[in-house]
């Protein structure tokens, strides 16, 4: 190495000085020589008087962010964040994260307890050794550091994302979306990094104990669909279009408050109030279309209606929570195959356990198996009992398959990929830090899969603050907006989101959004996040361009 490839460092003058200013009034002091002891001990300072000129103007920041200057770290209004006292974000990482991280460690220990073997108890133990350690993190506010490489397909992911934009972030100043994915990815890492437990769900029994106390709702939809669908041939062809177009509305309102149930935000309710929010009855539903306060319903039906049109088309279903949720999915579904809405539905679920309640693979299997074998429901009558396992039947070994993403390939059989009319799929990306806004440019294989489908389902409150960057936007901005990529893209598919609203951000609720908004937080503070009110939102996205990458 050459000797000069370091240049010297310039050494600091005795004669150079230190300034700063201030605005205290009383005129300048003499600062002391850098290195010369202050009388006091501390510092002098150099005080400067700026009262002839101008006063300080009050500058407002224009948003939303040019999308140059949009990143994970800025989005395009102000983000949510931990230490923002007004907002959900704060209640959420200082109190619920660390209540579902308590209750997970609470399930791994009870796990811990049925154990005989020496290596699955002493491997297992690590792993709550591992999760105790989360805890504290998550407790003090800790830095993020980098996901360890668990063999994970989405680490890389992880990590680009943090070394790009969260060095030095910690829990709480990092936007709340991205630092509540981070404490569940973590969670998984406490257990994917392990000899003998790296598929184990700390809230599989939470999910399942969920199901099993909605029988109410569940026998309600299964009473009325275990046959299949028959449309009513004896009716004129105008009446029966607007037969079927009720059923669309009420079903699709089935779908959304299905999305009720979120285990990350229901911790201690009682049997009597899950079975409330589970309520499918007719006049439950016209009631409650009353709280959808961005209402697309009928711009939906019209959608869907022109797919069979045109023989039909593909739906996807972006998932959101597994239980009476996806059973209320599946039975929507049902409906679209059996009434020639739809020629295909593909469901995208969770490689790993996400947010409590999300869909895995395991549970897409459990709830199909249990609808066809299960004694979930002890007092329910031979009949429920029966129109439950047809129901199911249908779903599980009617025409109706399941493809799996493995490595990012999609591996069947050949009578799958022919007769094939349900298609469960779980790509790496659904379970990173990343919005949706970066679907595009960090998942190109997966936006260029949706760009192929007619309609794409985005379910639930997660998936919808991906969808819209999770920040303050007004409520009146367009969804379109919103979304950003996910709508202006060549290519980007048309996309509802169906979402019960559960936290703070809230967008497309027309010109008048904002006061609706201001009404609404007088009159019911809190109505962000109880769950009441929802919104129906259908962006047309550019569907058929060529989808190109950069």
């Amino acid at each position: 190495m050459q000797p000069d490839y370091f240049p010297p460092t310039p050494s600091v003058s005795d004669s150079e000085k230190t300034m700063s200013s201030g605005l205290n009034g009383h005129g300048p002091t003499v600062a002391r020589a850098k290195g010369a002891p202050a009388a006091s001990g501390a510092p002098a300072r150099l005080t400067l008087h700026l009262g002839h000129l101008p006063s300080k103007k009050d500058i407002k920041v224009t948003y939303p962010r040019s999308p140059s200057r949009v990143d994970p770290n800025n989005p395009p209004w102000p983000a949510f964040r931990g230490y923002h006292e007004y907002s959900f974000a704060h209640a959420t990482m200082g109190v619920r994260l660390p209540t579902i991280l308590g209750k997970a460690i609470d399930d791994a220990s009870r796990t811990l307890n049925e154990q005989s073997s020496e290596d699955l108890v002493v491997d297992l133990v690590h792993c709550l050794e591992r999760m105790v350690q989360l805890m504290a993190d998550l407790s003090g506010n800790a830095k993020l550091r980098p996901i360890v490489d668990d063999d994970e397909a989405d680490v890389a992911l992880w990590n680009k994302e943090i070394a790009k934009y969260f060095q030095g972030k910690d829990f709480m100043n990092a936007p709340w979306l991205f630092a509540e994915a981070y404490k569940y990815r973590r969670l998984h890492e406490c257990f994917s990094v392990s000899k003998y437990w790296k598929h184990y769900d700390v809230f599989y029994r939470q999910k399942c104990d969920t199901f099993s106390r909605s029988a109410e709702a569940v026998f309600e939809l299964s009473m009325r669909f275990a046959e299949p669908f028959k449309s009513h041939e004896n009716l004129p062809e105008n009446e029966k279009l607007e037969a079927e177009r009720l059923m669309f509305l009420e079903l699709t309102q089935v779908c959304l408050w299905g999305n009720s149930t979120d285990l990350s935000l229901l911790i201690n309710m009682t049997e009597e109030q899950i079975k409330s929010l589970q309520s499918t009855g007719g006049d439950h539903l016209a009631a409650t279309e009353k709280n959808i306060l961005g209402n697309h319903l009928n711009r939906l039906w019209e959608t869907v209606k022109s797919l069979r049109d045109k023989t039909g088309g593909r739906i996807d279903f972006v998932l959101d929570n597994a239980g009476f949720e996806l059973y209320c999915d599946c039975v929507y579904a049902d409906f679209l195959i059996q009434s020639g809405l739809a020629k295909q539905v593909r469901f995208h679920g969770k490689r790993y356990p996400w947010f409590v309640s999300d869909v895995t693979r395991k549970d897409w299997e459990w709830l199909a198996n249990t609808m066809v074998y299960g004694h979930l429901f002890p007092k329910a009558s031979e009949v429920e009992r029966e129109s439950l396992r047809r129901l199911g039947e249908r779903w599980k070994v009617g025409n109706f398959y399941f493809r799996l993403f493995i490595s990012g390939l999609m591996v069947h059989l050949q009578q799958y990929e022919r007769e094939g009319k349900w298609v469960y799929e779980q790509h790496p990306f659904w379970c990173t830090g990343y919005t949706y806004w970066d679907l595009r440019s960090e998942a190109p294989d997966l936006f260029l899969h949706l760009s192929r489908s007619d309609l794409v389902f985005f379910k639930g409150d997660l998936n919808h603050r991906k969808l819209t960057y999770d920040c303050a936007a007004p409520a009146s901005t367009p969804f379109e907006m919103a979304i950003g990529p996910m709508a202006s893209a060549p290519g980007a598919p048309r996309i509802c989101s169906l979402r019960t609203i559960k936290s703070d951000v809230v967008v497309g609720l027309g010109d008048d959004g904002d006061l609706i908004a201001e009404k609404l937080d007088k009159q019911e503070p809190g109505w962000k996040i109880s769950g009441k009110y929802a919104v129906v939102l259908l962006s047309e996205g550019r569907p058929g361009e060529k989808v190109h990458f950069a």
